[in-house]
């Protein structure tokens, strides 16, 4: 059984969302404080977090920031914090996803559950060199990209750009971080440069470009790698 806690000061939410998640079978703690959530993240080792910003205590990037010093644990963010800007900063403190309220609840429980899953993956992965999706494999090791027994011709910005895609699996990685990575500081604002070379991954990897299944745009946030 998965186990999900949930960190949020709104009583009535976190209840409507512990019952939400008790009826699809998780296990549920609650937190309505930062200090809170933190320790029962330490007792309950959920596989999921799913973590208000606007805590009464500390704020929720702070949290976050204690959550990634020591657990790698997928984060979901719920907040009524809706600019670009503050959700950037999320995931740049280590969120795998982010919610805006108000929200459908349907959505969030299939967000949810997606989040389980890939921390499922990750911790069957541990530290695995090679990544493998439905459609192609990543040798991290080896720097090889193949589809079948096939290898895949990329150039070197190609894979590097694939490379740190693949080194956060299931979780979403900022444009920003990406920029940097890839090309360098100074680059953070050429999101152009993403946009063509994802298309460029895209064609050569994905079964349909037009509707990909693995190399996943969050519009204005960033990109995924999903297996």
């Amino acid at each position: 059984m998965s186990r999900v806690l949930v960190v949020d000061d709104d009583a009535a939410l976190a209840r409507a969302l512990a019952i939400n998640l008790r009826a699809r079978g998780f296990e549920v703690g609650v937190a309505g404080t930062g200090r809170e959530a933190l320790d029962v993240l330490a007792r309950l080792n959920p596989d999921v977090v799913v973590l208000d910003l606007g805590l009464p205590d500390l704020d929720g990037i702070e949290v976050l920031h204690g959550i990634r010093g020591w657990n790698d644990v997928p984060v979901l963010v719920l907040s009524a914090r809706t600019t670009s800007d503050e959700k950037v900063d999320a995931l740049d403190a280590g969120a795998d996803d982010y919610v805006t309220k108000p929200f459908e609840m349907n959505e969030l429980m299939a967000r949810i559950r997606a989040s389980a899953r890939r921390g499922s993956r990750s911790a069957d992965r541990g530290s695995a060199p090679v990544v493998t999706t439905a459609t192609f494999t990543v040798d991290l090791a080896a720097g090889v990209v193949s589809r079948g027994d096939d290898q895949v011709r990329l150039t070197p910005t190609e894979y590097h750009l694939l490379e740190v895609l693949a080194r956060h699996v299931g979780r979403l990685v900022p444009q920003q971080q990406l920029l940097t990575e890839v090309w360098g500081p100074g680059y953070e604002k050429e999101t152009h440069y993403l946009r063509v070379y994802v298309a460029q991954l895209r064609r050569k990897l994905e079964d349909d470009p037009s509707a990909p299944r693995h190399l996943v745009t969050e519009p204005g946030l960033g990109y995924r790698l999903d297996p």
